[in-house]
């Protein structure tokens, strides 16, 4: 009977050939974007390479999951946003370097870790939501955030929300600890309320007219005006001010890619990430989530476009990462949340 089996087994892989080894072609992706959003780019995946792709999607814990899977987990590639996310990975010990020449190629270095562990594959910025009716002005620098001028007119979500610690990071490696604990103590005496919420909440506040600015990312308003029949005339009430450091750029923080530790579809994970770095999938992903292609020469969404030119402050990311820890610790000293 058994022989019998065996024998069933070798005509049927037999008589599939090389479609049963194409079939067998995959790779795994645990994700922090929501699965309809990354959808349509592993769609096109597949069709370009012919591999299928899992995904697991959660809004938390993903580097705790493959830490505790160990050399077990199923995981390829780590698909995460901000560089918190990316950072609490690399430190989970749940990745391994990429070695890639087109990475290297495409993506630029100040987008790369030094080290290999992850790139970027889209960027956001972190801008200003402002009152049409009641702000005049098209440009601010995050400094001038710290105006009194703005006094009980800012509206911000929690100061340890990754999205602002990466700012903050940012403030403190571009002026030092002492300078940036001065200027949250300035913003923080600026805030209409309490930080609360989210980054869609803040423009509905600023469209409520609690406040005049609210901090948030590019992707939310564009998401807003044009996926979100509800929130439309949050958006609507608003403009983008794309801010910039005095003598700097725009804070911009990433999408990024990691490679697992165990991966055991190593050579399928490589050419996802590099076919994420390609024409196809910039575009692609550039659409889909209304973010910044890290690629040269890719159109941005029209809905992005329309914010103004991106002047991208030239940090690298990982000065950012660096400097995470220092940012959570002021904010706390402050009581910026409180």
């Amino acid at each position: 009977m058994i022989k019998h089996h065996a024998l069933a087994t070798a005509v049927l892989f037999a008589a599939l050939g090389s479609s049963a080894l194409q079939a067998a072609e995959e790779v795994n992706v645990y994700t922090y974007r929501e699965t309809k959003l990354v959808q349509p780019i592993f769609e096109a995946f597949t069709k370009d390479t012919g591999v299928k792709v899992n995904v697991i999607s959660a809004s938390s814990g993903l580097e705790q999951r493959m830490k505790a899977e160990g050399a077990n987990s199923p995981a390829d590639v780590l698909l995460t946003v901000d560089i918190g996310r990316i950072d609490e990975a690399v430190q989970a010990g749940v990745t391994q370097p990429m070695k890639s020449e087109v990475i290297e190629k495409v993506v630029p270095a100040q987008y790369r870790d030094p080290d290999g562990h992850w790139a970027g594959i889209s960027m956001r910025a972190r801008v200003v939501y402002a009152s049409k009716d009641r702000v005049k002005q098209d440009a601010i620098t995050y400094e001038e955030l710290a105006d009194p001028k703005w006094k009980g007119k800012i509206c911000i979500r929690s100061g340890q929300h990754i999205y602002n610690n990466g700012l903050f990071a940012a403030y403190v490696a571009k002026h030092g600890e002492a300078k940036a604990e001065e200027w949250l103590r300035g913003v923080k005496a600026n805030l209409a309320q309490k930080p609360s919420g989210g980054d869609r909440e803040t423009a509905r506040d600023v469209a409520a007219g609690k406040c005049d600015l609210g901090i948030g990312n590019t992707y939310y308003w564009a998401l807003m005006m044009n996926a979100d029949p509800d929130k439309k005339p949050w958006a609507e009430a608003t403009k983008v001010i794309l801010p910039t450091f005095e003598g700097g750029g725009t804070h911009v923080n990433l999408s990024g890619v990691l490679l697992a530790k165990y991966a055991p579809n190593k050579a399928n994970a490589m050419k996802l990430i590099e076919w994420l770095a390609g024409e196809h999938a910039q575009q692609v992903y550039a659409d889909a989530n209304y973010e910044y292609p890290v690629r040269a020469g890719i159109t941005v969404n029209p809905t992005i476009a329309g914010y103004g030119k991106l002047n991208a402050d030239p940090m690298p990311i990982a000065k950012i990462a660096a400097n995470r820890k220092a940012a959570s610790t002021l904010v706390d000293k402050v009581g910026f949340d409180n």
